[in-house]
């Protein structure tokens, strides 16, 4: 039971699961679902109970029982121990705290990573404003490379989704353009497909990697098709550079997502092998470049005609 007072107003909530409800932002669907704050107050209330929950109570107290749920127990198969005792201490409060001050840096926040289970995080994150999330995660370094590096620290990468409510490939070519000349899209170029048909993803696949080719762009492209989807079109040899799958937080949420935990460990090795295709493929662009421009750039052998 957790408890906190408002004014003259006392707010109890059963267990934690409850509690991580209530103590969200405003949300519909919460609210459709019956699990939202029944007001501002109750939500304040809710996040102050929550402020000092011990991180160990949050560890002990699987949101989803582990037996009934592979992501509950692969979360806590895999949870770091010995991480966690640098932290074990603090309240989810204290972790916000710890978080927002000078002690944390790219290094121990990368150590710390594997003892903070997801509840954790969301707990830290519904007593935390905008600001708050926004110091937090500039703390973090993670860096990836693949046409371009993107995660460096003082830089901003924009992701250029333009998605069409039927696909349409020259409207949604039309929208990079103009994505482009905004200055977006050097983290990715995704599309999320208004079906999940395999001819419909491959004609996108294709189209994508031809406006990237002809204009050159140092980016990558990705078409948000569900990971089976991507993985065959993989297999027919469709420019692939980005292997997408929504992941949800419980084995009956991803079952929705006609996925179960050993998909995206195949999605990932599918997409290391079509990132490898994709990287011989652009040395071979680049070269062919070259040497047309080494030949453009060649001075003509040929004699001046006779006056």
């Amino acid at each position: 039971m957790y408890t906190a007072t408002i004014a003259s107003s006392r707010y109890a909530f059963p267990d934690l699961k409850t509690l991580l409800a209530k103590a969200s932002p405003a949300r519909s669907g919460d609210q459709l679902a019956g699990v939202a704050a029944a007001s501002g107050e109750e939500r304040v209330a809710a996040q102050y109970a929550l402020a000092d929950v011990p991180l160990a109570s949050v560890l002990e107290q699987p949101v989803i029982p582990y037996e009934s749920d592979e992501v509950t127990r692969l979360i806590v198969d895999t949870h770091d121990r010995a991480a966690f005792g640098e932290i074990a201490h603090l309240t989810v409060g204290g972790l916000r705290d710890w978080l927002l001050s000078d002690a944390p840096t790219a290094q121990k926040l990368a150590a710390l990573a594997r003892g903070i289970t997801p509840e954790m995080a969301a707990a830290v994150a519904k007593i935390s404003g905008l600001k708050d999330l926004m110091v937090m995660a500039a703390k973090c370094l993670v860096v990836t490379r693949f046409r371009d590096t993107i995660g460096l620290p003082g830089r901003l990468s924009v992701r250029l989704q333009p998605n069409h409510p039927t696909d349409d490939l020259r409207a949604i070519a039309a929208s990079i353009l103009d994505g482009l000349l905004l200055g977006a899209g050097d983290a990715v170029i995704g599309i999320n497909p208004a079906t999940d048909s395999t001819e419909r993803a491959h004609a996108l696949l294709g189209m994508l990697d031809e406006v990237r080719a002809k204009l050159d762009i140092p980016t990558q492209t990705c078409v948000l098709a569900h990971v089976t989807t991507t993985l065959a079109l993989i297999a027919k040899g469709a420019p692939v550079d980005l292997v997408f799958q929504s992941i949800a937080g419980s084995e009956a949420a991803n079952k929705s997502f006609r996925h179960r935990s050993r998909a995206p460990r195949r999605g990932a090795r599918g997409g290391a092998r079509a990132q490898a295709r994709h990287r011989r493929r652009q040395r071979d662009v680049f070269r062919d470049r070259a040497r047309q421009r080494a030949f453009r750039r060649r001075p003509s052998r040929r004699r001046p005609a006779d006056a």
